[in-house]
């Protein structure tokens, strides 16, 4: 007797095909919109650390005046967690268009303004909205893409917002040569009004965020929900963990040209073409996070790089050896591998980070995140200032701190549940959310 052939399933029709189409056209064309907008944010937001020897030039600042600035830039991060809130409250698209329109705006401010407290205002308003901007559109990465490309598109990202940054530092130097004043970064910045009515007729609103809306959930919900006993043992995990990941790569990333100049002994031209050529291929750490937060899952991910980042730091800051004869290929050697495991564990955490939160607290936990990094990157740059003379040198204190990346990665894979795979949904506790906003 002759088994009868296993039934197969019947072809797709032409509305099916249609359908599917029509979704892999949507998805194209967000993914296109928020990369966009990723690599907008990524210039405007290098502006200020890439022209600070000018900046401080022309507002009569030394050293610390920079640090200072800087420090009053932190206080952005309390914008943008009361941004990302709104992000959950009133809508994706609304918030993220609405702070894309704020940075021309805050550019040009920025620009014209010739008295310190007005130009320090201005930037914190310009971080608070970039900050915002860059939560919502982390969000909708992973919300608007399905579950096999969701790390894939955190990658997409994430290396859009680094050669945003790339082409400011490409810039720079052209001004410079010319004569130009840095305030001309800040109008090309502005310029960036003109991407806006395409982007406001690319992107649609997160199909997620409307479900929950029209269920009033979104209503009901509230920022202090990310440390209701559902999520609490997640928020407050990933809350110290973004802390102490503030404190151990603030500085590193902070001080690597000092580090390279002024204490190894490299010409600016032979340091400055390190940290092009190095940290652009340290780029690929982003498809690397992706293939990993994929193949491996999102843990084993964050665990993996936030480990090995730390010998790349040791690596940079407590090298060459004395008498090393290629200094600069010792430093780029360290700079390429931190950049790449920054750039690797960065995939993972946002993969991370928006799939373990319902909708309407996903924008809201970004802007905790912004909030703890600002106060781990004071943390950091005080320790510096206070243990380099004590310690031996600033080098030595960057170097000793990164080593705090590791009990965090570590807390991270111990507590953290894994979700390569999952649904949002599922991932995230919709359901159980849902039933006690009820």
């Amino acid at each position: 007797m002759i088994d009868p052939a296993p039934p197969t399933a019947p072809a797709p029709n032409h509305e099916q095909l249609d359908a599917a189409a029509e979704s892999a056209g949507r998805e194209r064309v967000t993914v296109i919109a928020l990369v966009a907008m990723l690599f907008y944010q990524g210039f405007a937001a290098s502006i200020v650390s890439v022209a600070a020897p000018w900046i401080a030039t022309s507002f009569h600042l030394d050293g610390a005046g920079i640090a200072r600035l800087f420090a009053w830039i932190s206080l952005s991060a309390l914008g943008a967690l009361a941004l990302s809130r709104m992000i959950d409250r009133h809508g994706r698209r609304r918030m993220i268009l609405w702070c894309v329109a704020a940075i021309p705006v805050c550019s040009i401010a920025a620009a014209l303004s010739s008295n310190f407290v007005a130009f320090t205002a201005f930037q914190i308003a310009l971080y608070a909205v970039i900050g915002a901007a860059g939560a919502g559109c982390i969000v909708m990465l992973s919300e608007e893409l399905p579950i096999a490309r969701r790390a894939r598109g955190q990658s997409f990202g994430g290396l859009a917002a680094s050669v945003g940054a790339g082409f400011c530092v490409f810039l720079m130097p052209i001004f410079v040569a010319y004569g130009w004043s840095w305030r001309w970064m800040f109008v090309i910045s502005a310029a960036g009004i003109a991407m806006l009515p395409a982007m406001a007729r690319l992107l649609p609103e997160s199909g997620r965020w409307e479900r929950s809306e029209s269920e009033g959930i979104t209503a009901r919900s509230h920022f202090y929900d990310v440390f209701q006993p559902l999520y609490r043992k997640r928020s407050i995990t990933m809350i110290v963990c973004a802390l102490a990941v503030a404190i151990s790569t603030t500085a590193a990333n902070a001080f690597g040209y000092y580090h390279a100049v002024s204490v190894v002994g490299l010409s600016a031209t032979a340091a400055s073409t390190m940290t092009i050529v190095s940290g652009g291929l340290g780029l690929v750490g982003f498809p690397l996070g992706a293939w990993a937060a994929e193949r491996f899952g999102r843990v084993p991910t964050v665990v993996g790089f936030g480990i090995f980042i730390t010998a790349g730091h040791l690596w940079f800051f407590w090298g060459p050896p004395a008498h090393f004869a290629w200094p600069l290929m010792w430093l780029a050697g360290g700079y390429f591998w931190f950049n790449v495991c920054d750039n690797g564990g960065t995939v993972g955490t946002n993969a991370a980070a928006t799939e373990l939160f319902p909708t309407p607290l996903r924008g809201t936990m970004i802007g905790w995140f912004a909030l703890v990094g600002a106060i781990g990157a004071v943390i950091s740059n005080a320790a510096v200032a206070m243990l380099a003379n004590a310690m031996g040198g600033l080098s030595i204190v960057v170097g000793a701190l990164s080593i705090v990346g590791i009990p965090a990665a570590i807390l991270f894979g111990l507590v953290i549940d894994e979700t390569r795979g999952m649904s949002l949904e599922m991932s995230a506790k919709e359901e159980e959310f849902t039933a006690s906003e009820n």
